[in-house]
């Protein structure tokens, strides 16, 4: 009984792997938005795992694994052997790790989506200017991405009373969260630019 029990373990692992292994290499010969979403469904969950064993609080394992996955979709074209692509995934998870525990060391604040409103009073001079940004950032997303970072970044909820208050999965909160910071990353970059160089 062991032995059965152990092989139906093995060959579950190896249909994962396998399934694993097709979607990765899906996105990596086409990477658009259908390959990634199943990319991201199938890799995200395990990132976060990844972060929570490592004492990360789930929160910021959430996070962490976005900005992978982000890092992910950027620079995938780079990464030549594609049979490698898990292993790269969890470098890459391990440098965010690293970054962001040398982040906390220092107490340097990051420049995410996060830093938005908090940002903004040190480099703009009216008192009502964070709100304008923020909204002319909101612009460039749908309404439900708005109403999903704004619970986020704004009301500071965490992912799981997002989903529960739309009744959605939590990785389609998850989800809208990535895409809305993947289509505010140039916007929010060249602001950074221009508040350096004023500075």
């Amino acid at each position: 009984m062991g032995f059965e029990n152990r092989q139906d373990t093995e060959r579950k692992t190896q249909v994962t792997n396998s399934h694993e292994w097709d979607v990765a290499e899906r996105f990596l010969e086409q990477a658009d938005e259908s390959s990634f979403t199943e990319l991201f469904r199938i890799f995200s969950p395990q990132l976060v795992a990844f972060f929570r064993r490592r004492g990360h609080e789930t929160g910021v394992a959430e996070d962490l694994a976005q900005e992978v996955m982000l890092t992910v979709y950027r620079k995938a074209g780079q990464l030549r052997d594609h049979k490698s692509f898990r292993a790269w995934l969890f470098k890459v998870a391990r440098n965010a790790a690293s970054r962001h525990f040398a982040q906390r060391s220092r107490q340097v604040p990051t420049v995410d989506v996060t830093d938005m409103v908090e940002a903004l009073p040190a480099m703009k001079g009216h008192p009502f200017a964070p709100a304008a940004e923020f909204q002319d950032w909101m612009k460039f997303l749908d309404n439900l991405e708005r109403e999903t970072m704004t619970l986020r970044f704004v009301e500071e909820w965490e992912y799981h009373e997002i989903a529960a208050a739309q009744a959605i999965p939590i990785g389609t909160v998850q989800w809208r969260v990535f895409n809305s910071k993947k289509k505010l990353a140039p916007h929010l970059s060249s602001r950074s630019e221009t508040y350096r160089q004023a500075a």
